[in-house]
């Protein structure tokens, strides 16, 4: 492999070894020209930044898996928002002693994030910084009928997750700090790091959620991904939509050995507030959200129900903890 760094190769040694990952007729002009998306069919497009030492570094993150993860934040967001992606820019900040190796490695990860999706890299920016950045913009494409919205939620709606939380957070912390979790097993230590270097966005939910509402007429729907944290997304939903929440803790699926590895105040905190599951919280009529969870989408669960009221109340049926406000103020904040 060569040794060669950024400088050596230049900005146009740069953007000819990225153009391989890339489809050859789409990019090399001033811009991509893409086709319209399919008749009837919004555009959705999002935009997502990662910054070295602060969303990943060389302790915790190979460049293979900065590069999924920064396509990973996007994807997630468009099925978010009900969309299938068509495509995604890249806008890469770089030192100039940065390997070349680490690029092409970044952009390696990029494709593979991408590939079941079938998604291209049409184009992008390349340019000096004293910082790596990734910068990500995606296209995406949704029907009218099935845009979901942080603003959608009912008094009386359903809470669904379609996934475990906490799993990232943990796959973090065995990462930075090797005594920790000593006694799991190669398996379980595994899929936890995989959590958090390899997150899946839940477009796979999606084709599910519109098999569940094939009886259905059209129905505003709510969604938010759980990236910033599973507290954070429901209440920017119930912000959103003007509205509350009660939800049950003992509902909230978590990883089954998360309780074994730490103190009960930590596993809360971090299913909670720790973040980057890039799961999808979804406001559904109860028998909708029954039919969803119990014959179209593994793993997923009813964790709770909107209310009347304007705040977010976690609740222990067994009453081995009393109830707690969740917060937009503990989840993860830049400023």
């Amino acid at each position: 492999m060569s040794n060669d760094v950024i400088r050596d190769i230049g900005e146009q040694g740069v953007l000819k070894r990225l153009q391989r990952f890339c489809p050859s007729d789409i990019v090399g002009d001033d811009a991509a020209i893409m086709p319209n998306p399919e008749p009837g069919q919004l555009l959705v497009v999002t935009t997502d930044v990662l910054v070295d030492g602060i969303h990943f570094s060389d302790r915790t993150t190979s460049a293979e898996d900065v590069g999924w993860r920064a396509v990973a934040a996007n994807l997630s967001d468009l099925a978010a928002m009900g969309s299938s992606p068509l495509g995604i820019t890249v806008g890469l900040s770089l030192p100039g002693d940065v390997a070349v190796s680490w690029v092409e490695r970044l952009y390696q990860g990029m494709s593979e994030c991408l590939q079941p999706y079938n998604t291209p890299i049409v184009g992008g920016d390349v340019c000096q910084s004293p910082v790596i950045t990734v910068s990500i913009t995606a296209f995406g494409q949704v029907l009218p009928q099935r845009v979901m919205r942080r603003s959608n939620a009912k008094v009386g709606d359903a809470i669904v997750v379609t996934g475990v939380h906490g799993g990232s957070r943990v796959g973090l912390e065995l990462l930075l700090n090797p005594e920790f979790g000593k006694d799991l097993n190669e398996k379980e230590r595994s899929r936890l790091i995989q959590a958090h270097q390899r997150p899946k966005p839940r477009l796979d939910i999606l084709p599910q959620l519109w098999d569940s509402l094939a009886s259905q007429s059209p129905i505003p729907l709510t969604a938010m991904d759980s990236s910033d944290g599973l507290a954070d997304a429901i209440a920017q939903i119930c912000r959103a939509s003007g509205v509350g929440a009660v939800v049950e803790r003992d509902a909230i699926p978590i990883p089954s050995v998360l309780p074994q590895l730490t103190s009960p105040e930590q596993v809360w905190d971090w299913v909670l507030y720790g973040g980057e599951d890039f799961e999808l919280v979804l406001c559904l009529s109860e028998p909708l959200a029954q039919v969803f969870v119990e014959k179209f989408a593994a793993g997923s669960a009813i964790i709770g129900y909107i209310t009347s009221g304007r705040s977010v109340c976690l609740r222990d049926s067994t009453g081995k903890y009393a109830d707690e406000l969740l917060t937009l103020s503990r989840g993860f904040q830049h400023f």
